[in-house]
């Protein structure tokens, strides 16, 4: 680590660290539910450097001890400005439980991989000992367990609704999203004067308000009321139709401000702001990061999720995928903010100079890894846009799916001459590469980039996410036909025959996503083991807030059509969808014989587990004939690592 450890290289962690810098009283004091890790790639981190760069006074306290008498939580004191509170990089509960609700044994974010040095709803129980030891001091939350629960939300680990975090959390002021612009905004008019509470404007931010107080004003913004928390309760019809507004809205260039009452109060949602330029992403990469853990960590072991993008790059935020399923355009939006290519060889040059770099850049990638400068060729048609999703269900005419951009930017990595290899590990978007059909410039680019990639940038692995082989699910996910699949495997097959290699692919499926039935599992059963692939390891998905699909799991209804949507949601249900992922165990024969027979699918049956010297009958595949859907309610859970080309691996 060398001269990185010298006092005032990391923010300051203890009152020795602070007195060092020469400071008696601290404007920002940040608590985090990660250790501290200095680098991009880690929330309190990227807030902390803003704040310093503002000219403010910044601590931070990783991992508080919210169990004893608290004293983590008052050995920096009372800051001038107001308490910074998050619950970490990842969910907290997601952190914590499987999706049986089963307590992890692990934490990928602190040292050593130890679990137990966070809370559950950590947010919560940190904002709620800060209120209580300083009532008159200002909390500000933020980060992906915040941002996702802004207004009222389902809770899997208690399987009910819960209102904003805001009111739980008794915070001040909720800010949403990637914060670094909000952050900005809001310690600017701090530093001119401007009270706390009258911070009631700030885009991308959260208030709440007493129920007959006035609106804030601001003659710009339009406001939508939501149903209130209250009704969501009573009426699980009323929570579903919420989050076809709250969706669109968080997506949308001119949002409205969205407004939802909560018992005698109301919780406002100022809508957010346009999506980070080049200049403003590029500043927040480019802050005086240490990228290495706090030297206090160096006798506890490493920390796991250091460990895996240390020598990664990021080189876009945002995601237009906008699946059923994932949490990504919620939080970063579904607009994709590109760093300039001179900011991204920085951070590759930095890595470089890491003592114990060996040549390797493990992932070049983002969000999604193949979304790098793609934007809409015509802005005024994305700003009168209300689609979640750039993609689904076909690939918008306005948006440039051009992947030179990437292109230039792994040529100019691997041309580095410090760098050996440079992977790209991030999943990719595979029907952006194959859906061209009748453009011949973009199928020849497209092209292009398989073969450089093959070629330059996979490590043995290449992973992508089909996610169902039913075209009918794959429509809830809002995901592409699994044809489409079949079109990239051809199209990477044959770059690895011209480059003379022998890539694997690593598709992920999900299993009990609603709308997906026992002969939809069975189907993708049998289709993957026609490609070759046999499932070893299954991780399930959990119902996190703000997707469609967790909206479904709760109330049974679509919240775009408000139409019943059968999900599959007893613990039972899930196992038994989930058995068809281990068709090639022999546990599971007797079972899937059983059951197909049930359902009067043989044809399955004969082509899964052909009975000796029985021929097959008629192929299935993704089309085939299907059960009549009965509606029912709820379920999500997630499903991962086939191999390919009959090998098989496990872990994700």
């Amino acid at each position: 680590m060398g001269e990185r450890q010298e006092s005032g290289a990391w923010l300051p962690t203890t009152r020795d660290e602070v007195q060092r810098r020469g400071w008696n009283e601290l404007d920002v004091i940040l608590f985090s539910g990660d250790a501290y890790v200095d680098h991009p790639a880690f929330g309190h981190a990227v807030i902390g450097r803003v704040i310093e760069q503002e000219g403010l006074r910044v601590a931070i306290v990783p991992q508080p001890n919210w169990r004893d008498d608290h004293r983590d939580f008052t050995k920096l004191g009372r800051p001038r400005l107001f308490f910074g509170v998050t619950g970490g990089c990842m969910d907290p509960m997601v952190n914590h439980y499987t999706a049986n609700r089963r307590l992890r044994s692990t934490d990928a974010y602190t040292p050593g991989g130890k679990a137990g040095f966070r809370p559950d709803r950590a947010t919560i129980v940190y904002s709620r000992i800060l209120k209580a030891l300083y009532p008159d001091v200002p909390i500000v939350i933020g980060g992906i367990e915040s941002s996702l629960r802004r207004l009222t939300h389902y809770d899997y680990w208690d399987d009910e609704l819960k209102p904003s975090i805001l009111v739980e959390s008794g915070a001040d002021l909720l800010i949403y999203g990637m914060g670094e612009q909000p952050l900005r905004q809001a310690l600017r008019l701090l530093k001119r004067g401007v009270p706390f509470e009258s911070l009631t404007t700030l885009p991308q931010t959260a208030i709440v308000r007493p129920a007959d107080a006035e609106l804030p004003k601001n003659k710009r913004w339009e406001s939508l009321e939501l149903s209130s928390h209250e009704r969501c309760l009573a009426e699980k019809k009323a929570f579903a139709a919420n989050f076809k507004h709250i969706e669109q809205e968080s997506n949308k260039i001119a949002a409205r401000r969205l407004v939802q009452g909560v018992g005698e109060r109301k919780v406002i949602v100022n809508p957010p702001l346009p999506p980070m330029s080049e200049e403003e992403i590029d500043a927040s990469f480019d802050l005086p990061y240490t990228r290495l853990p706090h030297p206090r960590y160096t006798k506890r072991g490493p920390i796991p999720a250091f460990e895996m993008i240390k020598f990664s790059v990021n080189m876009h935020r945002g995601c237009f995928g906008g699946c059923s399923f994932c949490t990504i355009s919620a939080h970063q939006g579904k607009f994709i903010s590109s760093r300039s290519g001179a900011s991204i060889m920085r951070e590759v040059e930095a890595i470089t100079k890491m003592p114990d770099f060996k040549g390797v850049i493990s992932d070049l990638g983002g969000p999604s890894g193949n979304m790098y400068r793609m934007k809409g060729k015509v802005q005024a048609i994305c700003d009168r846009c209300v689609s979640p999703s750039c993609i689904a269900p076909s690939i918008c005419h306005n948006l440039d799916t051009s992947h030179e951009a990437m292109l230039e930017i792994y040529r100019k990595v691997r041309e580095h001459p410090a760098v050996k290899r440079a992977f790209v590990s991030s999943g990719l978007r595979y029907d952006l590469l194959v859906r061209d059909e009748g453009d011949a410039e973009r199928q020849a680019g497209n092209r292009r980039y398989i073969e450089e990639l093959v070629e330059h940038h996979v490590s043995g692995r290449l992973k992508v996410a089909p996610e169902h082989t039913s075209d009918e699910v794959l429509k809830l996910m809002r995901k592409p036909s699994f044809r489409h699949f079949h079109d990239f495997k051809e199209r990477f097959d044959q770059a690895c025959s011209k480059k003379k290699v022998d890539w694997q692919l690593i598709p992920y499926f999900i299993s009990s996503h609603p709308g997906c039935q026992l002969e939809d599992m069975a189907n993708l059963a049998v289709e993957t083991k026609q490609m070759g692939f046999e499932l070893e390891q299954v991780q399930d998905f959990t119902p996190t807030p703000m997707t469609v699909a967790t909206v479904i799991y709760y109330s049974g209804y679509h919240p775009y059509s408000l139409k019943p949507v059968f999900t599959p949601r007893t613990r039972k249900e899930k196992l038994d969808q989930r058995r068809f992922f281990f068709w090639h165990q022999r546990e599971n024969h007797d079972w899937i014989r059983v059951t197909l027979t049930g359902l009067a699918r043989t044809d399955l049956l004969d082509q899964l587990l052909p009975m000796p010297g029985r021929r097959a009958s008629t192929p299935s595949g993704s089309h085939a004939p299907r059960a009549k859907r009965t509606p029912d309610a709820r379920g999500t859970a997630r499903a991962t690592r086939p191999p390919s080309r009959g090998a098989r691996h496990t872990g994700r």
